[in-house]
């Protein structure tokens, strides 16, 4: 039945047909995350149709971040999306928590370095001054999600690497430890780029894949700056809703 109603589509629909089917199939559990799909000429045999016909179904599944297609190997089912909310309080652990995915993170280094200059200028400080720099992967459902950049002051949060091992390396945590129980989002930029060969192997992306970015500046209730974020997603595994406050 299926072969017959796309012998019928109309050449500029037939694509979209195949798209949703295997889009239906992969939401349904017949297509598991990381189960490679049938080929564009095993498509193209099913439906009747073009191989290029069935490429462009392809290249509309990855668009949708639904399917990852790797040159010499093939498609790939990159499972669904998950939602990431973006408003006045952020938190990762949070975000993926209060949907019932156990969340992970997990701090790869921490540095002392002189403060870059946009850094400064977000936070208030001197360029004179030096900065805690933080980096973390974050992790959802045993995918690696995010990779994390903090940008806080050594001046303000003295002996920060120890305080931060000290409280199960949670960055929320040690900000209590200083007396900081509350703070908020501020503002947030969103942008995407290629990725780069770190973020590549830290979040089991190919070269070439793109990364959705998120700088994020946190402050106190009262507006002081306290840190800023800077974070790199997987674009297939997260979707970004902001929140109206």
């Amino acid at each position: 039945m299926a072969l017959q109603t796309a012998k019928k589509s109309a050449p500029l629909t037939a694509w979209k047909r195949i798209a949703d089917d295997i889009a239906s199939e992969i939401a349904s559990g017949d297509h598991t995350p990381g189960k490679g799909l049938p080929t564009a000429l095993e498509l193209a045999a099913r439906y009747g149709v073009h191989r290029h016909t069935a490429r462009q179904a392809l290249r509309h599944l990855q668009e949708q971040g639904l399917v990852s297609v790797e040159q010499g190997r093939g498609s790939f089912v990159t499972g669904r999306r998950f939602p990431y909310r973006i408003g006045r309080s952020v938190s990762f652990r949070q975000n993926f928590n209060a949907a019932g995915i156990e969340a992970t993170g997990r701090i790869l280094s921490v540095h002392c370095i002189t403060i870059p200059i946009s850094i400064s200028q977000s936070l208030g400080l001197a360029t004179s001054e030096s900065v805690w720099r933080v980096e973390a992967l974050n992790s959802a459902g045993g995918k690696p999600i995010s990779l994390s950049i903090h940008y806080l002051s050594t001046i303000r949060f003295p002996d920060f690497p120890s305080v931060l091992r000290d409280h199960n390396t949670s960055i929320t945590e040690a900000f209590r430890f200083y007396g900081i129980d509350t703070y908020r989002r501020l503002s947030t930029s969103l942008s995407a780029r290629i990725a780069t060969q770190e973020e590549v192997a830290r979040l089991d992306l190919t070269y070439g894949d793109p990364v959705l970015t998120s700088e994020g500046i946190d402050s106190l209730v009262d507006g002081t700056p306290l840190q800023v974020v800077e974070s790199a997603f997987s674009p297939a595994r997260v979707q970004f809703v902001v929140e109206a406050d």
